[in-house]
């Protein structure tokens, strides 16, 4: 079943690469000619470079690990040590409300697809309890403990089961509230989900079937989007639109609006598109696949420019980079930090592929003032190895703040949980 499963996997990849949409070569020498366009985001101007300006390139990294005392570098102040390793590409984390860690162990290819509970029962910080909590799973992603369930985001599904705080396995197969498409070219299989303050709505982002609509829209329907339902799967809203491929969400402290990092397209240029991270404005659309940062056109468009729906787009708030794939995104409200850190926003790049140069593989940290996002920096680094090589120590995801206000950082392909820690 799995080499039949890698056989329609690699078709579907194949199928999605021969109908990518097409620029002549004529057409990019102009666009590459036109010169960069200046935008006006929450942090400042912003030039973006021309389509094709730049070529487009595949640059895949190694993942080598991490040997003997080797880990990522945080600042001056902060210790990293190894919370928890040996883990089965483990993608995201979720810190239940009695302290429990559920860790989400899935992949793009041969996915463990299980959940794994961690506890640090003595508060020592480190693991010592671990147990398989859920397998059988389908790509599993996002988590969530609300009103007696717990919640399990599938690429096909959000599912929930009964749950009692405390229990080291769900029991039985669960019960499927929202289907969704695991259509596509399988690159945004992760389904994220949050609840709001009140428990009362569960948010889903649902990443794009594709680079730019390259299958027809029609295969996009519910996608590159978050949604909104009911804690039992009914009253269904399209939250927010045109986000590629938003995964990582949480609250603003001081606004209180929902907050995504997304991940947006690719081959149309060495810096284009800039990831971001941004305010989701209810009922908002952000521009996938007609524009991007406004109303800038996507020239794979030029014949189908929907004109309409790119004089709406909406400009997001703060850049994070080209190719990076920000995907993690947590909002620091804790204390064990200095104070500098109070309620800004950490953002885990887990690095590029279309880029000549590598970019991400890394954490950022957006400083915030009385709610508004400031420049980003650079706060847990060191994870390329050898950039001539292509090597990568690992690939930092998922962001999460630890009970005792420490920061967890999953290193998924190296099968490790990071642990950044305040002296």
């Amino acid at each position: 079943m799995k080499k039949i499963g890698l056989f329609i996997l690699s078709f579907t990849v194949f199928m999605a690469c021969k109908e990518e949409k097409k620029v002549s070569e004529e057409t990019k020498e102009n666009l590459a000619e036109s010169g960069p366009v200046t935008v006006e985001t929450a942090i400042g101007p912003l030039e973006l470079a021309a389509p094709f300006s730049s070529e487009s390139v595949t640059k895949q990294s190694k993942v080598i690990g991490w040997e003997g005392d080797k880990k990522p570098i945080a600042p001056q102040g902060f210790t990293v040590t190894k919370f928890a390793d040996e883990l089965k590409h483990p993608r995201w984390t979720y810190i239940a409300p009695n302290d429990d860690i559920f860790v989400a162990e899935s992949d793009t290819k041969n996915s463990a697809d299980q959940i794994t509970l961690l506890r640090d029962t003595n508060s020592d910080g480190e693991v010592d309890e671990r147990h398989i909590f859920a397998d059988g799973l389908n790509q599993n992603f996002g988590m969530l403990v609300l009103n007696g369930y717990f919640y399990v985001a599938n690429t096909d599904g959000l599912y929930r089961y009964p749950y009692k705080e405390g229990q080291i396995k769900l029991e039985g197969e669960g019960e499927k509230i929202v289907e969704l498409s695991a259509s596509g070219y399988n690159n945004h299989w992760t389904r994220n989900i949050i609840t709001n303050k009140e428990g009362t709505k569960i948010y889903i982002s649902v990443g794009s079937a594709s680079n730019v609509g390259d299958q027809g829209m029609e295969k996009e329907e519910r996608r590159a989007n978050i949604l909104e339902v009911n804690p039992d799967g009914s009253g269904e809203i399209v939250y927010a639109d045109g986000l590629r491929n938003p995964v990582g969400m949480d609250w603003n402290p001081i606004t209180g609006e929902l907050w995504t990092a997304v991940n947006e397209r690719d081959k149309i240029g060495n810096d284009l598109v800039p990831d971001y991270i941004t305010s989701v404005q209810k009922g908002g659309w952000y521009g996938w696949p007609y524009s991007y940062y406004g109303d800038i056109k996507d020239p794979r468009w030029k014949d189908d420019p929907h004109q309409e729906m790119v004089d709406k787009a909406i400009v997001p708030d703060v850049p994070v980079g080209n190719h990076t794939a920000s995907l993690g995104l947590v909002f620091y409200g804790a204390d064990q930090f200095p104070a500098k850190y109070k309620n800004g926003a950490f953002v885990g790049q887990h690095g590029s592929w279309n880029r000549a140069v590598f970019s991400g593989y890394k954490v950022l940290f957006v400083p915030f003032e009385n709610g508004k996002p400031q420049p980003p920096q650079d706060f847990l680094t060191g994870f390329i190895a050898d950039e001539e090589a292509g090597e990568v120590y690992g690939r930092p995801v998922c962001v999460a703040v630890a009970t005792d206000g420490s920061l967890l950082v999953n290193d998924d392909d190296s099968g490790v949980i990071w642990k950044v820690s305040a002296e």
